[in-house]
């Protein structure tokens, strides 16, 4: 499995909010009852992170009309030492990558 972050914005009047959780209250969405809400902050979006297969999966979860809206993203998380591996295989690409593109600027 892995773990996908969904995000439904929404517009910032009232209404629209209410709208919005009505909506998703009324399709007895597994979203509503595990999304944070930025509303009170400003920030008026809903917020989730899930544990499925894949990202048509996530997109699933929610309801129909807002399936096309939702921003979804596959989550990851570094180690030190894969961070430490990447660094050492590119560091010769981009010294030389870098090299080049100052001999373009002469």
């Amino acid at each position: 499995m892995s773990r996908f972050y969904i995000e439904l914005q929404h517009d910032a009047e009232p209404i629209a909010c209410a709208r919005a959780v009505q909506t998703l209250l009324r399709t007895g969405s597994h979203f509503l009852t595990n999304a944070d809400f930025g509303c009170s902050d400003g920030d008026h979006s809903a917020r989730i992170i899930v544990d499925v297969d894949s990202k048509d999966e996530a997109r699933s979860i929610l309801p129909t009309e807002f399936r096309h809206h939702a921003k979804i993203v596959k989550l990851n998380k570094f180690k030190l030492e894969k961070i430490d591996e990447m660094l050492s295989q590119h560091q010769g690409k981009t010294t030389l990558k870098n090299s080049e593109t100052s001999k373009v600027g002469n």
